[in-house]
Order: C-alpha cells, then structure tokens, then sequence
C-alpha cells in the first residue's frame, strides 16, 4: 500500500480517536458533579451539633464532617482551607457559613442541600460568605477560565523551545523568561484589569508564572529527551488530563474518583488550588500545590539539561567513529 494511502488511513481513524478521548476527558467530570467526602464543619452545643450531623451523614459519602466549638472555630476553619463551609447551630436558628472564592458551586450547593434540610424541619437558614468572590468576577468565571489559557502558554513555550532546537542553558533561560513575562501579562489582565484577584500582585504573577513554566518544563523535557513525539505526549496529557480534572469549575472534591486527585497532581489543577490560596486566603494551604507545580517545574528542566547534555555528547561521538587514522607508508 503506498505510504499516502497509509497516511490517509491514520488520519481518518486516528482523529475521532482523539475526539472521543477529549470528549470523555470534559465530559464525564463535568456530568458527575456531587460532593464526595467535600469537607464541612460543623459548631454548636453538642447536643444540637450531633443532630445536624446526623442529617447531614443521611448524603452518604457527601460529606467530611468536622465538629468545632462554635462558630468561631468554624470561621478559622474556613478561612485556613480547612473546609469548604459550615453549619452553625444557633439560638435563632442554623447559620450556614460558606466562601465563595473557594469555589462558587460549593458554595451554591451547600446553600441548596442544607437550605432544603432545614426547610423540611421547618427552619430557615441564614447564609454567611465569609470569604466572598470578588466583586470583579462574583462567579468566578476568570479564575476558572484561566487555567486553559495557561496550559496553552506552556505548550506553546515547550514546542517553540523544542522547534527553534534550543538546548540546554538556552533551553532553560527561554522558557524562564517566557514564563515569567506570561505570569506578569496575566496577573495584569486577571487583577488590574478585571479585578478578579484580590491577593498581593506579584505574589499572583509568580504563581501564574509557575503554572505556565511547570507546563512548559514537562512538554520541552519530555521532547527533550523522546524527541518532538515528546510535544504531543505532553500536551495530551496536560489538555486531556490536567484541565477537565483540575476542579477549576467547582472543586476537587466535586469530581468522580480519581479525577479529582490526578488533577491536583498535574500543573493546571495545581495552578489553580494554588492561585486561590494566594489571592483569598492569604495563602492558607499553599504548601501541597506549590511543592507539586516546583516539582514539575524542576524535573521539567532537568530533563532538558539531560537531553540537551545527552545530544551534545553523542554529536561528539559520532563523527570521530567515523574517521580513519592515517598512518605513515614506507
């Protein structure tokens, strides 16, 4: 079979392949949205906590339950990562305790499930955003959107690295710069411009920074070292794994198993978490997502150290193999 006939044939099979792999990747999370062990607290009298809690473990596997003091507590709680909201059991009635900037959604479900809780035992419940989204972006609809836009800045830093053939310290000191100029671009879009982070500005930019280096790293690394099959490798497993399992749109906790902990091991849903972290939560739970987005960061540019060295080395190889020593005749 001539080789365009074949070429024919692998496009014609391998494109709905890919589309229906993309297809299950957004799909299947955003169509199996519900609470699975989603932290939540808990405060009151003891007596009256224990009951709510009751309740609320009638959602099987719905929920984290956390019991604190009073509301107090509660409102540490939240506002240390701890847990997503909290119901406060009150003289007046429940208080239910929420943080948007955690993510929107939660902070609607919550409302929603223990709004109609309580309104089966005929008491009504007042709602408390104790870290509200900001008023630029109430729906969190930038945040969200910006983990593609960043996932693209980092495949597109890794595959020009990769295309232009730049090795080694070069390698490195361009997709550095390349990163750095993305965070400080979009932290200028996302909080001077839109208003939709609240957090110190160039604590913003380097984690936005960080996002798109730890992408570009793992893509110009791994073509680094398996050649340009290295770009595709890499940005499928960033488009098809990272972003619909990073939780952006709702939260980890909202995903089916174990899409929501893959994608906080991965740069977009690690960007993310830590991205909220920084900007409402003066960088409460910080710690785990920015190890993993340096992790990335590291290994990425290691590996095209590694592959820059290994080519260099067999490029110096090669040719002497080939040369024939003279010698003296007669």
């Amino acid at each position: 079979m001539p080789s365009r006939n074949r070429h024919v044939i692998a496009v014609v099979a391998l494109v709905p392949v890919l589309a229906a792999l993309a297809l299950w990747a957004f799909a299947w999370p955003a169509s199996r949205i519900a609470p699975r062990d989603l932290p939540l607290g808990v405060a009151g009298p003891p007596a009256a906590a224990a009951q709510v809690e009751q309740q609320l473990e009638r959602h099987e596997s719905a929920f984290e339950i956390h019991r604190y003091a009073d509301e107090a507590a509660a409102r540490d709680a939240i506002e240390d990562r701890s847990v997503y909201g909290a119901v406060v059991v009150t003289r007046q009635g429940p208080e239910l305790l929420t943080a948007s900037a955690a993510g929107p959604v939660v902070a609607q479900f919550l409302q929603q499930a223990v709004g109609q809780q309580a309104a089966a035992g005929g008491a009504q419940v007042k709602t408390v955003d104790v870290v509200p989204s900001p008023a630029g972006d109430p729906r969190g609809a930038v945040l969200n959107a910006a983990a593609l836009p960043l996932s693209l800045a980092g495949i597109a830093a890794g595959a020009l690295v990769t295309l232009l053939r730049l090795r080694g310290f070069r390698a490195v000191i361009a997709l550095l710069g390349a990163s750095a100029l993305v965070g400080v671009i979009a932290a200028g879009i996302a909080h001077s411009w839109l208003g939709a982070l609240s957090g110190d500005w160039w604590t913003e930019a380097s984690v936005l920074g960080l996002s798109t280096l730890a992408v570009g790293g793992a893509v110009a690394g791994l073509a680094a070292l398996l050649g340009t099959a290295g770009i595709g490798i890499g940005a499928a497993m960033v488009m098809l794994l990272g972003n619909p399992f990073s939780g952006a749109t709702s939260a980890p906790q909202m995903l089916p198993e174990p899409a929501g902990a893959i994608g906080q091991w991965l740069p977009p849903g690690a960007g993310t978490t830590l991205l909220r972290s920084v900007s409402f939560f003066d960088g409460a739970a910080a710690t785990g997502p920015a190890l993993t987005l340096a992790w990335w960061a590291v290994l990425g540019l290691g590996a095209v150290l590694l592959g820059g060295s290994l080519r260099a080395r067999k490029a110096g190889v090669e040719p002497g193999a080939d040369r024939r020593e003279l010698s003296a005749v007669g």
